[in-house]
């Protein structure tokens, strides 16, 4: 099964003001980032689309692509996944990014494919909310800062976790001609 994508044309990307290829996906990915923008207070700056994070495992490497990062005083307290279909699916491997892109973990994971919304905290792995109206906004975010934990990843566990995002992300993305068990 293929991953290509009707491209309908260009859009200008709202955190960048990049044009970009207009997909239904891109479309939604816009979506969401201007609800961060015009509903839950965040500035533009405040939010980095399309980082990269590579990820190696044994003799092969690869990227994996967190669709936004959003940050509040300079820390990263949150990053946003998209992905068509099922947001289950995107939930665990999105929670691995989320605790191997900074030197800690990060609190907030928003999981979305364009109409619902999951909410995990980054330490308990856990879901602790459904809906757009419940991502928590940058002022939230605010008045948490000074509680809010951001705790380093053990060694072995990021090891761990590393190996979870490749199967995940990377593996079952590539264009292969067996199956691969992870």
């Amino acid at each position: 099964m293929g991953k290509e994508h009707f491209v309908f044309g260009e859009l200008t990307d709202f955190i960048t003001g990049k044009t970009i290829p207009d997909t239904d996906d891109e479309r939604d990915r816009q979506k969401m980032a201007a609800y961060l923008v015009q509903d839950k207070g965040f500035l533009k700056t405040d939010i980095e689309p399309g980082v990269k994070l590579p990820v190696a495992i044994d003799d092969d490497s690869d990227t994996v692509t967190i669709d936004f990062v959003v940050q509040v005083r300079g820390r990263v307290v949150m990053i946003v996944k998209y992905g068509p279909g099922s947001i289950v699916s995107r939930e665990r491997p999105a929670l691995s990014a989320a605790r191997l892109l900074e030197s800690y973990i990060i609190p907030y994971i928003i999981i979305t494919n364009g109409r619902d919304v999951v909410i995990m905290d980054g330490r308990s792995g856990k879901p602790i909310d459904k809906g757009f109206e419940k991502i928590p906004s940058k002022s939230e975010i605010e008045s948490r800062l000074e509680t809010l934990e951001f705790p380093a990843l053990e060694e072995e566990r990021a090891e761990k976790e590393k190996r979870i995002l490749f199967c995940m992300e990377v593996l079952s993305n590539r264009d292969c001609e067996c199956d691969r068990t992870c």
